[in-house]
C-alpha cells in the first residue's frame, strides 16, 4: 500500500516550499499504454487493475533554498501543473514519474539537470467566487490546458485517494540513469472537486492514448511544509533496448 504519511525525513532539503490551491484530475489508461512512456527498469503501478495519469495545477509559493529562515521572503509565487503517472522499482519502491512539467518560473527549469522535464509557459491560477481556474500554454509546442474546477467538501481519504495523491519520491532519467528525489510533507488535505470546464492538450502532446474513463477530480488548499531533497541516482544505466 502507498504511504498516507512521509516515508522518510528529509533532513537536509534542497528545497523548501509550500504547494497551494491544488486540483488532481486522474484518468485511467491502460497499463501497457502508460508503460511505453516511462524506462524499463520501472514498472507502471496499478490501483483496480489500471495505470493512472494525474492532472496537477497549483501554486508554488515561499520556494526558498535550505538555510534560509522562513522570516526572510522567497521567491514569489508562481503557477506550475504536473502530468504524472505512479511507478515501482522492480524492488517494489514506488514513486512518481512526470510525463512533463510546465512551470511559469524560468529559475525552475534547471532542474532538468537530473532529467526533470519542465516546459517553460505562461501559466495562471485565479478564484472567482466558488470557482477555481488555471489555464496554462507552454512557449514552445503549442501544449495548453484551461480548466476550472468548484471544491467541495472536506473528505476522509479512502485508499484510492490516498493511493492517487500521496507519494513520497519522484524519479527522472538523466544520463543513461535513473535518479530518486526524497520529498515529505504533511498529509493532503483532501476535498471532493467538481469540473466545469476541462480542455487540455498536454496528455496527446505526451503520447498518451485516450483514457479509459472519466476522469477522479480531488481539490486541496495545499501543504505548507515541503521538503524537497537532494536527487540522487538509484539504479543502474538502461539496458540497450530501453526508452532513451
Amino acid at each position: 500500500m502507498v504511504a498516507y504519511e512521509a516515508e522518510q525525513r528529509v533532513r537536509v532539503p534542497a528545497l523548501r516550499a509550500s504547494w497551494l490551491r491544488q486540483t488532481f484530475v486522474h484518468w485511467p489508461f491502460r497499463p501497457e499504454g502508460v508503460q511505453a512512456l516511462v524506462p524499463k527498469r520501472l514498472v507502471v503501478d496499478e490501483y483496480d487493475g489500471v495505470a493512472w495519469v494525474g492532472l496537477i495545477p497549483f501554486v508554488m509559493a515561499d520556494v526558498r533554498p535550505p538555510g534560509i529562515s522562513a522570516a526572510v521572503p522567497g521567491l514569489p509565487s508562481f503557477a506550475e501543473t504536473n502530468l504524472r503517472t505512479y511507478v515501482r522499482r522492480r524492488d517494489g519502491r514506488d514513486g512518481l514519474w512526470f510525463l512533463s512539467i510546465e512551470v511559469a518560473c524560468s529559475l525552475m527549469v534547471a532542474a532538468r539537470a537530473v532529467g526533470a522535464p519542465y516546459n517553460q509557459g505562461t501559466l495562471r491560477v485565479s478564484a472567482s467566487g466558488d470557482t477555481v481556474t488555471y489555464t496554462g500554454s507552454r512557449r514552445t509546442g503549442g501544449a495548453s490546458y484551461r480548466l476550472v474546477v468548484r471544491p467541495g467538501d472536506p473528505i476522509e481519504p479512502t485508499a484510492r485517494d490516498v493511493w492517487l495523491t500521496s507519494r513520497w519520491r519522484a524519479y527522472t532519467r538523466r544520463m543513461g540513469l535513473v535518479w530518486e528525489t526524497p520529498v515529505e510533507h504533511e498529509p493532503w488535505p483532501l476535498a471532493d472537486a467538481t469540473v466545469e470546464v476541462l480542455e487540455e492538450s498536454l496528455t496527446t502532446a505526451a503520447g498518451l492514448p485516450a483514457p479509459l474513463g472519466e476522469p477522479v477530480v480531488h481539490y486541496s488548499e495545499g501543504v505548507r511544509h515541503v521538503r524537497l531533497g537532494v536527487s540522487r541516482p538509484c539504479i543502474p544505466g538502461p539496458a540497450p533496448s530501453d526508452r532513451a
